[in-house]
């Protein structure tokens, strides 16, 4: 039986290949390894030819991490740490509002929470360090022994609100890691869930009037708790019919 088709969203990034410095549709293989180990297969989605008629293929999508938003999209003026890539936000700006509309299961990492707020009506703030004094979303160097490979990112906790769909799948609390200098401010049509108890600022944002809408602030790809990644997993084969077909199987 073929599993749940999950679309990631990918960057378009000039890299440095052998002998040739070319242009390539990437995305770091954690994300692959994650979806592919809770039981979906991963599909790249790359910004240079945007349209939403892939997500007529797709039965869940991840957006992933990466640079800013541009805060435009909220109508703010840009902040001088701001780096934003256009051509990004457009195609995912348009594949998350298309998506929400059709109610395919999402899941947003990182800047993937940051763009659902944003597509949600909702505004960032722009740059962590101006509003908390401190770094503690973009730590130094050897702080997060729970990212392998990811020596700069910081390490925290999150609470969970009780009664919330990420509180039945995470529970009250949890730590994680952290490499981030945008985050949520108002998250539009998103209801905000999970914190950082340090600072309250968000960490977890999801939808009751959708079948699997959650952002999640920071990278679980890069640990062994994949317990969202399955959960876009289930919820992708659910809408699919590919999870009642196998339970009419046993």
């Amino acid at each position: 039986m073929r599993r749940p088709l999950i679309g990631m969203t990918a960057y378009a990034q000039q890299v440095q290949y052998s002998n040739n410095d070319l242009m390539a549709g990437m995305l770091p293989m954690t994300y692959v390894r994650a979806v592919h180990a809770t039981g979906g297969r991963a599909v790249l989605i790359t910004p240079d030819d945007p349209d939403i008629d892939v997500l007529d293929s797709l039965d869940g999508i991840v957006f992933s991490g990466g640079g800013d938003v541009d805060p435009a999209h909220w109508g703010a003026e840009r902040h001088p740490a701001t780096d934003t890539d256009a051509a990004r936000d457009a195609s995912e700006m348009m594949l998350m509002k298309a998506a929400l509309d059709r109610d395919l299961p999402i899941l947003g990492v990182c800047r993937g929470m940051q763009v659902m707020a944003v597509a949600g009506g909702g505004t960032l703030h722009q740059h962590l360090p101006d509003l908390t004094g401190n770094e503690l979303h973009q730590a130094a160097a050897g702080t997060d022994p729970l990212a392998a490979d990811a020596a700069a990112y910081g390490r925290h906790d999150v609470v969970i609100e009780p009664g919330s769909r990420a509180h039945d799948l995470l529970g009250p609390r949890l730590v994680v890691n952290s490499f981030h200098h945008q985050a949520v401010d108002d998250p539009g049509k998103f209801t905000p869930v999970g914190w950082c108890p340090d600072d309250r600022i968000v960490e977890i944002i999801e939808s009751a009037n959708h079948t699997f809408a959650l952002g999640v602030q920071w990278h679980p790809e890069r640990t062994a708790d994949l317990r969202v990644f399955t959960a876009l997993a289930e919820a992708a084969a659910e809408r699919s019919g590919l999870a009642r077909r196998e339970f009419a199987r046993r």
